[in-house]
C-alpha cells in the first residue's frame, strides 16, 4: 500500500510545482564556467578599474553630457568623473561575467554590485539603496500579489484547462490554445516568471499525455510545447506596455528624455499586431521545421488522455464566490490600463489600488500568507537597477556611443536606416549575453536616446522601436529567468533551444525592420519609413 502511494503520478499537477523541479546536473562546460566566474570577476574589475583606464573615458566634451551627469561632472570635477566611469565600467563588465557564469547565485551578484557602486563613490548610499523601491520595483509586487491571486483562487488554473477542453482537439489545436491564453495572461500579469509559474504545471501534464517525460524520455511534443510557452511567455509580454516591468522602464526612460507620455494604447497599437505574427511563426516554425511531430505523438499515449485533464477540471466545481471577485478585479485593472490616456493613472498605481483591494480584510480575496514573492528576483532587479542608476550619475553609455561613432567617423548626415539598423540589432542581439531585460533596457534605450539627439532625429524613432525588442530572452537559459526555469524540465537540450530561439530572435528582428518602413512609419514613429520605399 505504501509502494503504491509513492508512485510518481505523472498527471498529478502538484508534481510540477516550482520547487519540486528536480535540480539539474550542470554539465562539464557550466562547471568550469562557474570555476572560473569568480577570478575572471575580478582581474576585469582591477584591469578595467586601476590598470588599464580607457583613454576614451577621459576625452569627450562636458557640455554634451545628459543633465543628470553634467550636475554630478560640476560638482565632483574631471578627474573624479572619469575615474568614477573607470569604476562603472569595471564593475559592470566584472559583474556580467558573473551573471553569465552563473558562477554565485544572481541576487548575490546584485548585491555586491550595489554596495560595490557605493564603495568606489559612483553613487551615494542613498541612491544606490534607494533602487529597491524604484516604480517599476512596486509594479512587479503588486503583479504577483495579483499574479498569487489567480493560482490561490484557481481562476489561472480553471481557465487554462477550460480552454484547452474547449478547443484543445488535438496535438496542433493544443498548441494554439496555448498561444491564445500566453496572450490573455500577458494583459493581466506584468512578470513572465509568474506566468512561467502559472502555466508549467499545465503544460507538463499535457505533455506528460503525449508520452513526453523529460531526460531520457524527451520527444518532439515535449520540445515543442515547453519552447513554444517560453516564446509565448515573452512575446506575448512584448504586446502590452504592462506586459513586464522592463518595458516600464524603457518608456519612463524615453517620457523623461522626451518629456511626453507613452500610452497603454500607444504600445499595443504598435506591438499587439507584431506579437501575435512573431507568436505564429513560432506556432509554424516549431510544428513543421525544428519539431515535427510523428504520428504516434500526435496521440495520448497514457491511460485516460484528456479525460484526465477534464477529471481535474470537473473536481474544481462551480467557479466560487473568490473567483468571481477576482475576474471581476483584473477585468478592471485591465480596463484602467487601457484607458490611461482618458484617466492619467500609471500602471503601477493601477495594480498597487488592485493589490490592496486583493489583501483587504474580509472584503478581499487572498490573505497576505497566500502571496508569493520571489524576493531572490526583486533583489537581482534591485541591482540591475542600481547599475541604470550609475549608468545615468556617469553618462558610459552616451560617452561609449560618441566615442564609437567618432571613431568610426560617422558625421551628421548619417542616413536613419544605418543608426536604425544598428541600434535595434545590437539590443535584440544582446539577449544572448544579458540575464536581465531591465539591465539592457536601461542601457540600450539610453543609448538610443543619445544617438537619436547626436545625429538630430526624434527620440521616439529609434529609442521605441529598440525598447520593442527587450523581450526576446528565450535563446539560452540564462537569459531570462522564465528560460532559466523551464531549462530545468529537462524536456529539451541546449542545441534545441538554440536553434530555434535564435531563429525567432533573427526572424524578430527582420520583421522589426520591416515594420520600420511600414506599420510603425504610418503611426508616426520612424520619419518616412527606414528606406524610403513606400
Amino acid at each position: 500500500m505504501d509502494n503504491k502511494e509513492n508512485v510518481f503520478d505523472p498527471l498529478d499537477m502538484s508534481q510540477y510545482k516550482i520547487d519540486k523541479l528536480p535540480k539539474r546536473e550542470k554539465n562539464k562546460t557550466e562547471k568550469f564556467l562557474t570555476l572560473i566566474g569568480p577570478p575572471l570577476a575580478v582581474v576585469a574589475f582591477v584591469l578595467l578599474g586601476f590598470i588599464l583606464q580607457p583613454t576614451f573615458l577621459h576625452n569627450f566634451d562636458p557640455e554634451k553630457l545628459t543633465s543628470g551627469a553634467k550636475e554630478v561632472f560640476d560638482r565632483v570635477g574631471s578627474n573624479v568623473f572619469y575615474r568614477n566611469n573607470c569604476y562603472m565600467l569595471a564593475i559592470f563588465i566584472a559583474s556580467l561575467i558573473l551573471w553569465i557564469t552563473g558562477a554565485i547565485p544572481n541576487y548575490l551578484t546584485s548585491l555586491i554590485v550595489i554596495i560595490s557602486l557605493v564603495l568606489t563613490g559612483v553613487l551615494p548610499e542613498k541612491e544606490a539603496f534607494a533602487q529597491l523601491g524604484h516604480p517599476v520595483m512596486w509594479l512587479n509586487i503588486m503583479s504577483f500579489v495579483l499574479a498569487s491571486m489567480l493560482v490561490s483562487t484557481g481562476v489561472a488554473k480553471r481557465f487554462a484547462l477550460w480552454f484547452l477542453l474547449k478547443f484543445g482537439r488535438n496535438a496542433s489545436s493544443i498548441f494554439l490554445s496555448f498561444l491564445v491564453i500566453n496572450v490573455v495572461l500577458s494583459a493581466f500579469i506584468s512578470a513572465t516568471t509568474a506566468k512561467a509559474a502559472i502555466l508549467l504545471p499545465i503544460f507538463m501534464v499535457i505533455a506528460a499525455i503525449y508520452g513526453a517525460r523529460g531526460g531520457d524520455k524527451r520527444n518532439n511534443f515535449g520540445r515543442s510545447i515547453v519552447l513554444q510557452n517560453l516564446l509565448y511567455i515573452n512575446i506575448g509580454a512584448s504586446g502590452f506596455l504592462t506586459g513586464s516591468g522592463a518595458n516600464l522602464l524603457a518608456v519612463s526612460i524615453i517620457a523623461g528624455a522626451t518629456g511626453s507620455r507613452i500610452f497603454f494604447s500607444d504600445w499595443l497599437m504598435a506591438m499587439f499586431p507584431m506579437a501575435i505574427g512573431l507568436m505564429l511563426i513560432g506556432y509554424l516554425l516549431a510544428m513543421r521545421v525544428f519539431f515535427p511531430l510523428k504520428p504516434e505523438e500526435k496521440l495520448p499515449q497514457i491511460e485516460g488522455g484528456m479525460d484526465r485533464l477534464r477529471e481535474v477540471y470537473n473536481e474544481l466545481g462551480p467557479m466560487s464566490r473568490k473567483e468571481k471577485k477576482a475576474v471581476i478585479l483584473f477585468v478592471t485593472i485591465l480596463a484602467f490600463w487601457s484607458t490611461d490616456r482618458l484617466h492619467g493613472i500609471s500602471p503601477t498605481a493601477v495594480a498597487f489600488l488592485g493589490a490592496i483591494i486583493a489583501l483587504l480584510p474580509r472584503i478581499g480575496i487572498l490573505n497576505w500568507n497566500e502571496v508569493d514573492i520571489p524576493w531572490h528576483l526583486m533583489l537581482f532587479s534591485a541591482g540591475a537597477y542600481t547599475l541604470g542608476a550609475g549608468f545615468a550619475a556617469t553618462d558610459l553609455p552616451s560617452i561609449s556611443v560618441n566615442a564609437f561613432f567618432d571613431h568610426l567617423g560617422m558625421t551628421q548626415s548619417t542616413p536613419f536606416w544605418v543608426l536604425y539598423l544598428l541600434l535595434t540589432a545590437v539590443m535584440v542581439y544582446s539577449a544572448l549575453l544579458f540575464e536581465s531585460k531591465t539591465m539592457r533596457a536601461m542601457i540600450f534605450v539610453p543609448i538610443a536616446i543619445g544617438v537619436a539627439s547626436r545625429f538630430g532625429y526624434t527620440i521616439e524613432s529609434l529609442a521605441l522601436p529598440v525598447a520593442f525588442m527587450t523581450e526576446h530572452v528565450y535563446v539560452l537559459p540564462f537569459n531570462s529567468k522564465p528560460a532559466a526555469l523551464l531549462y530545468e524540465t529537462g524536456h529539451y537540450s541546449l542545441t534545441d533551444t538554440f536553434r530555434y530561439g535564435i531563429t525567432m530572435m533573427t526572424i524578430a528582428w527582420f520583421l522589426n525592420i520591416l515594420a520600420g518602413e511600414t506599420w510603425f512609419k504610418l503611426i508616426g514613429i520612424t520619419p518616412n519609413g527606414l528606406f524610403g520605399l513606400f
